[in-house]
């Protein structure tokens, strides 16, 4: 916290912690702090009616043609225990402008005008309509970042690629692995006052983190979903307190109500964010929503379906191995019926790519998996796996923060009764213990341009590149359950060198690699099919022909 990238610059009147949501296609949240938070044992919230939430905004600069006024809050983090500091924030702003026009840069400026406390001019760029033609630039994607040289190192990175958007999938700035001192916590976390039946945490880091951010998301949108160590317990049960003071999301505008769980276009993109620490049961509120907010989607206008939630269901880690085996079951097969394209999670501090993949069996009408979770936290990476000698986890060791325990043996493939694979699963198809973060192109509407960055090599390189084709003409939606049309069979490719290491290549579907410039595709183990990356419409800003082939780096 002593970093000069995470002081306070501005005076308590004026607004700092600027951040960007996305509303709608037409409208955009602006968030902001002014104010002092308070820590100690007596704090007093300071009263949200004596400062106006107000933004000027305009599309030239210096001309702010329209004025937007929104609403605030506060929120206190209160420990009732001797020894132990109470926290109470700064005046949280939340103003949501409206009528913007599509693919249009405004400039903008927010605060009270009545006290002359308004910002400097930020500026920011509407995202264009729904279509399938029209794409956000560039959209990063990151989890479990907190606030390490790590962190900065994938931050300074980020920035450097240029994104249009940030998707963070989790796992924020990491408060409650602190005691309320700002103390490293250790293994009771309450240890001040041992007693204490809560977690401790350290409020301070989460304006730390608002600061570390703001150069970035005070012009391009962050959209998020909670992790697990944004629970924060309070001992009156509430949970999540800060996060949700903190962040705007379009939870009214995707029908949710709920800052846990909602939808969102970004241009041809539709994406679901979900939550993994509330109720996720079939007879669940949130299952209902995202039923209805699938059978909702027009991919004629949307294409890409894009979904992320925090922990993973396909992990090849050790760490938190089947953790969320009890998400899977409940809400997979209704992902898989309404085909979609791509999942991103964080929790595992790792990074992993799956080939395309349903209940743990290749599937070309399966999404493709992405684990980000190497953002940069204070835990340090994963390195050990669960197909690793002597590695994996005993039935019941990952036990989530919420929901039940459902680890199983796997019944069918290489490892049917058993808990772990032997080796790297088929449905690993690469996977490498570094921290970094991804970038996301759409070039069109079936292919798009995925790209991770590992924070040891520059901001521009490389670590694992593949193009997702869409081709949804061979996965026939049926009453909702998509089938693969001509009963396509997924081949597997074992390098010679690495018997460890798989690729699937599937039928003209799924995660492909690169074959010498060229895009391999098998079809019912007889055919062989070459396609050149433009005979597929691949051709973007990053494009390469790299040899791709699935690898596990973890170990060097």
């Amino acid at each position: 916290m002593n970093s000069s990238r995470l002081a306070k610059k501005v005076n308590s009147t004026l607004p700092e912690q600027i951040a960007l949501a996305i509303s709608s296609p037409t409208s955009m949240w602006i968030s902001w702090i002014t104010g002092d938070a308070q820590i100690g044992a007596n704090v007093k919230p300071l009263d949200p009616s004596t400062v106006a939430s107000e933004v000027w905004y305009g599309k030239e600069s210096g001309n702010y043609t329209f004025v937007q006024k929104g609403m605030s809050t506060v929120y206190s983090q209160l420990y009732p225990y001797e020894g132990l500091l109470n926290y109470t924030s700064g005046i949280i702003h939340h103003v949501k402008l409206e009528g913007l026009e599509p693919g249009q840069t405004y400039y903008y400026k927010c605060g009270d005008s009545s006290l002359l406390t308004m910002s400097e001019e930020q500026v920011f760029e509407t995202f264009p309509l729904p279509a399938p033609n029209s794409y956000p630039r560039r959209i990063a994607v990151i989890g479990d970042l907190g606030l390490t040289s790590n962190s900065t190192t994938t931050f300074d990175h980020l920035v450097q690629n240029d994104p249009s958007m940030v998707l963070m999938v989790g796992d924020l700035c990491y408060a409650n692995q602190y005691l309320t001192t700002g103390d490293r916590g250790v293994s009771c976390y309450s240890c001040s006052f041992p007693n204490a039946p809560i977690r401790e945490t350290y409020q301070p880091r989460w304006d730390g983190w608002g600061r570390f951010m703001e150069p970035l998301i005070s012009r391009v949108p962050m959209m998020v979903i909670e992790g697990n160590h944004e629970i924060e317990p309070q001992v009156d049960g509430i949970t999540f307190k800060s996060y949700q003071a903190r962040f705007s999301v379009p939870s009214e505008e995707s029908g949710s109500n709920s800052s846990f769980y909602y939808s969102f276009n970004a241009g041809g993109i539709h994406f679901i964010m979900l939550g993994a620490y509330i109720d996720y049961n079939t007879t669940g509120v949130q299952y209902a929503w995202l039923k209805k907010d699938l059978h909702q989607v027009d991919r004629s206008v949307t294409p890409w379906l894009v979904a992320s939630w925090h922990s993973p269901w396909y992990n090849s880690y050790s760490s938190h191995y089947q953790e969320f085996e009890c998400m899977r079951q409940e809400m997979e097969t209704l992902l898989y019926q309404y085909g979609v394209d791509i999942v991103f999670n964080g929790h595992v501090h790792a990074y992993e790519r799956m080939n395309r993949v349903y209940n743990y069996t290749l599937d070309p009408c399966g999404p493709v998996y992405i684990t980000v979770g190497d953002g940069g936290n204070i835990e340090k990476v994963d390195v050990d796996h669960a197909d690793d000698p002597g590695k994996c986890p005993s039935p019941g060791a990952n036990i989530p923060e919420f929901g039940g325990v459902c680890h199983l043996n796997f019944s069918s493939g290489p490892a049917k009764g058993k808990f772990c694979w032997g080796t790297q699963p088929e449905w690993s198809a690469y996977r490498e213990s570094s921290f970094g973060h991804g970038i996301l192109e759409m070039v069109n509407s079936t292919c798009a341009l995925w790209t991770w960055h590992r924070n040891q090599d520059i901001y521009n390189s490389s670590g694992d590149q593949i193009y997702i084709v869409r081709q949804p003409q061979l996965c026939l939606r049926n009453t909702g359950t998509l089938v693969p049309a001509s009963a396509p069979t997924t081949s597997t490719l074992v390098p010679s060198n690495s018997p460890t290491t798989r690729a699937s290549v599937t039928s003209n579907v799924g995660a492909e690699r690169p074959i010498n410039g060229r895009r391999r595709f098998e079809s019912n183990g007889k055919e062989t099919l070459w396609k050149t990356v433009p005979q597929l419409g691949c051709t973007g800003s990053r494009a390469a022909s790299l040899d791709q082939t699935p690898k596990d780096r973890s170990n060097g």
